[in-house]
């Protein structure tokens, strides 16, 4: 092992002054000399060369975006409401004239003015629908009325109308204002009588019967043939009520055509 030792050893200190030699000898060879121009031209290809190199690949981390949330969409939108037509402003104008007549009581010029808007504008159905109804009201305010009654005879006529078209309590209402003129109208007697047994008010129809039979002695075979008087023939004071002896100073009076009695007959 050590002659082995010493022979390496030898042998690469042989080697150490051929390399030495060989260094300095290239060392002192001259280098060639570049002109100016051919050094700048160098340095360009080196700098051309280094730039075409590829450069270090770089990895970018992709980050993982978070995931935005859908914008809600948007509310529908209410359906437009169709365009009006030219002739709107005309017909509103025309209804605003009636309605103004009709707060000054001005019926006719209304009527007329609503009868245009119904007319004219048929297809404006909003406006249609409240003129139709404000002209019946000034068509029924321009309807010819009857003047109110005055007199016992008027106000009984009244009373043998409503009670003929069933309106009992009216015909009551209007029985009471001709007594309340005339206390000894004998028919307004009779009708009240008729009126009180038609609502089952015996007492008072007896009493009223009393004082129509006395007040006109006519009265008494008008009762006794009138079937309107049929729910008092049971009563023991009809008797008595047809017998009543006539009021004194109280003359006769001839019924009018107009009111008798069959006009209380209903039609």
């Amino acid at each position: 092992m050590a002659k082995s030792r010493r022979v390496t050893k030898s042998r690469t200190s042989a080697r150490k002054p051929a390399r030495v030699a060989k260094r300095k000898a290239q060392a002192r060879r001259p280098r060639p000399v570049r002109s100016a121009p051919a050094r700048t031209a160098a340095r360009k290809a080196t700098k051309a060369t280094k730039a075409a190199r590829p450069g270090p690949k770089v990895h970018a981390k992709v980050q993982a975006r978070p995931q935005q949330k859908a914008a809600p969409a948007p509310p529908p939108q209410p359906p437009q409401p169709p365009p009006r037509k030219p002739t709107y402003h005309e017909a509103v104008a025309m209804y605003e004239r009636g309605l103004q007549a009709l707060q000054r009581r001005d019926f006719a010029a209304s009527a007329d003015a609503l009868r245009i808007v119904i007319e004219r504008y048929p297809d404006e159905r909003e406006l249609l629908e409240r003129a139709r109804l404000y002209l019946k009201v000034c068509e029924r305010e321009l309807e010819p009325k009857e003047p109110a009654p005055k007199t016992a005879n008027e106000w009984v006529y009244a009373a043998t109308v409503a009670q003929n078209s069933g309106d009992d309590a009216t015909a009551l209402r209007h029985l009471q204002r001709a007594l309340a003129e005339d206390a000894r109208h004998d028919h307004a007697h009779y009708m009240m009588a008729v009126a009180s047994a038609q609502r089952h008010d015996a007492a008072t129809a007896l009493e009223h019967l009393r004082r129509a039979v006395s007040l006109n002695p006519e009265n008494r075979s008008r009762a006794r043939q009138d079937p309107e008087l049929d729910a008092l023939r049971d009563n023991a004071g009809f008797r008595t009520a047809l017998e009543a002896p006539p009021a004194e100073g109280a003359p006769a009076k001839p019924v009018p055509a107009a009111i008798r009695p069959r006009s209380l007959k209903r039609r």
